[in-house]
């Protein structure tokens, strides 16, 4: 059974990545996909977009119009504009989503969350395989290693990238808090910046790098006198991601409304 799909933000790097992978996958079909109203990409030809064969369909600056056909509808774009879609999308025969965009505060996550109890929805700060079993590995290692052992997560992406520490960064932050038994807003620490004193016990710390056409590096180092365990993880190509939004898609579609993360769809 082929799966219908709309994506959010079709022109930008992951829209573009997403149609190219849908596309050479018979699993998918791809039924629309948005832009923004006032953008030079608005009613461009998707396939074109992509660099592909032209797929006889055109973005629109309306989720509903562009989800009116889809199952499962996918966004990585920016947090208001995928509140934006997800109330919209209650006017479409979309019965799950896929989140991707980071940037969002604890009130518009308390408002995916909502909508997650109208349709299956999967939020994650990170789509890669890699990246999901690299968070399991890090909450193992918090929970055996004792608040002796300094946290520091360091990640650096391209130039472009407007909200920082990344959703990767912070997905891995809260897997570490996990492992430690604690949240993370009671453990990250504020950045170093001048006289900071004395790092705190037990904090997790982080550090940004923009840069070029970084796709993603991620390490989470701890950090004990006598030794260091680095656990890393390097994005090649934005593909990762697409292809894990898309396995999501598939896991998701006939799933009860709820919220979930790629840890369940990967079962970890």
């Amino acid at each position: 059974m082929t799966l219908s799909i709309a994506i959010a933000g079709a022109a930008g790097r992951m829209g573009r990545a997403l149609i190219r992978a849908a596309s050479a996958d018979a699993r998918f079909a791809i039924v629309g996909g948005t832009e923004r109203g006032e953008g030079q990409f608005l009613g461009a030809d998707l396939g074109a977009l992509a660099g592909i064969a032209p797929l006889f369909m055109t973005t629109s600056d309306a989720a509903d119009h562009a989800a009116e056909k889809a199952d499962v509808w996918i966004d990585f774009t920016t947090p208001d504009a995928t509140l934006a879609a997800l109330e919209a999308l209650k006017r479409t025969t979309a019965r799950a989503a896929i989140i991707g965009t980071t940037g969002l505060d604890a009130g518009q996550e308390a408002r995916i969350a909502a909508h997650a109890e109208r349709i299956a929805i999967v939020r994650s700060g990170n789509f890669s395989l890699g990246v999901n079993l690299l968070a399991a590995l890090v909450e193992q290692a918090a929970q055996r290693l004792g608040p002796s052992w300094d946290i520091e997560i360091a990640e650096a992406h391209h130039r472009r990238k407007v909200d920082a520490p990344s959703g990767t960064a912070l997905l891995l932050g809260e897997a570490a808090a996990h492992g430690r038994g604690a949240p993370l807003s009671g453990l990250k620490l504020k950045p170093y910046d001048g006289v900071t004193g004395p790092r705190p016990e037990g904090g997790i710390g982080f550090s940004v790098i923009r840069g070029g056409g970084i796709v993603g590096e991620h390490d989470v180092r701890f950090i004990a006198e006598r030794e260091v365990l680095t656990l890393s993880h390097q994005a090649l190509d934005r593909a990762v991601f697409a292809d894990g939004a898309l396995a999501a898609a598939l896991w998701a579609a006939d799933k009860p409304p709820d919220l979930y993360s790629m840890r369940d769809v990967l079962g970890l």
